[in-house]
């Protein structure tokens, strides 16, 4: 044997255990247990099929169909138009604010007629680190604000691609100072604070949270939820797979990945975020999950996502977290957003509602 090939198997060695040990990070499947019941089992409701309607006709048929239609910005426009289209009788209060680094950031207040703007709820959206604002999830902010009495606060963070994976971290990391601070009117002080968010959004809140915990003299939240949050950017979920062709909403976006090995895939993500994807930064299950606030996880057992949830619940309830997981049969990712069409997200938003009363965020009667 040359001392060429020796060179070259060492090297590939050490690529491999670069790539598994310092890229993949810890091995998640010892959180698969125990497996989590279904909380809400049994057929769907009729309003399914509007769903699924809208589904295809705003991710299916849009990716299927490629060109303008399967570009950013169109995607970006459909998930505008979705929150923009709603009427609900609430007001939504645009504000610019200068975070520490100097950037400005703008979001949005939405409060309902009795809200306490002392009992204030971060609501970080979903989208893929790269669509969605506070206007495209106003279906959700709306429904917090109406159940709780909270006023809702939705940051516009930077998206990717155009900015970094992690600018939009330090946007939400300043959200959160924002709010504990200033309410709808402008500086008052906050008595009761909550972080909450969907997917994208649900990674950016569990970071949010594991970073306020450990931040000294920063205002640790009363609670936080987290609906179908992607936890663990290596990508180890076995749901992913399983879950592939029920997954409606998320079958698009991870059709040109499902193939691909995934130490491609571990390389690719740590090059374009600039940080390993087992960071716990980017990838909050990674983290030391010890000492959390009260979390509830929402999540359905047919989306990609379903064993993030399981196993980031698992983990966190061994180091001492009140995390606790909800899941539903036979819902897409996300779906009390659908509110106007599934009773589901109703029944979802109203377990939200219960579990910030029980922790003394929301008001304590019932909106």
């Amino acid at each position: 044997m040359t001392y060429t090939l020796i060179g070259f198997i060492v090297a590939l060695i050490a690529f491999g255990v670069f790539v598994r040990f310092y890229l993949g990070g810890e091995d998640l499947s010892q959180w698969d247990n125990p497996p989590h019941p279904t909380d809400h089992p049994g057929p769907p409701s009729d309003g399914q099929k509007d769903v699924l309607d809208y589904l295809d006709k705003n991710f299916t048929r849009p990716a299927r169909a490629g060109g303008e239609l399967a570009t950013l910005r169109a995607k970006r426009a459909r998930f505008e138009n979705f929150g923009s289209s709603r009427n609900d009788p609430c007001e939504h209060r645009r504000v610019s604010y200068e975070s520490e680094g100097n950037t400005i950031i703008s979001g949005e207040w939405t409060t309902v007629e009795g809200t306490d703007s002392t009992r204030r709820i971060l609501y970080i959206h979903g989208g893929a680190f790269a669509v969605g604002s506070a206007v495209s999830h106003r279906s959700i902010t709306y429904n917090l604000a109406k159940r709780t009495g909270c006023a809702v606060f939705a940051p516009d963070y930077r998206l990717i691609p155009e900015n970094k994976r992690l600018d939009g971290v330090k946007d939400v990391q300043e959200a959160y100072k924002y709010i504990v601070a200033n309410g709808p009117s402008g500086a008052e002080p906050a008595q009761k604070v909550a972080v909450a968010g969907d997917s994208a959004g649900g990674n950016l809140t569990l970071m949010v949270i594991r970073w306020a915990t450990s931040e000294r003299g920063l205002r640790t939240p009363d609670a936080a939820i987290a609906l179908s949050p992607t936890v663990d950017g290596t990508m180890q979920s076995p749901s992913i797979e399983r879950n592939y062709e029920t997954d409606i909403m998320l079958k698009p976006l991870i059709a040109p990945l499902i193939k691909v090995p995934r130490f491609v895939l571990l390389i690719g993500s740590w090059i374009g975020a600039r940080i390993k994807p087992s960071h716990p930064t980017v990838s909050p299950i990674m983290g030391d999950l010890a000492g959390l606030p009260p979390t509830l996880i929402q999540v359905s057992t047919c989306e990609v996502l379903y064993d993030d949830a399981v196993r980031y619940t698992n983990k966190a309830q061994a180091a001492g977290s009140l995390v606790s997981l909800q899941s539903w049969d036979h819902m897409c990712h996300v779906w009390p957003i659908f509110a106007d069409m599934l009773p589901e997200a109703h029944h979802a938003f109203d377990e939200m509602a219960k579990f910030l009363r029980d922790y003394n965020v929301a008001l304590p009667k019932t909106r």
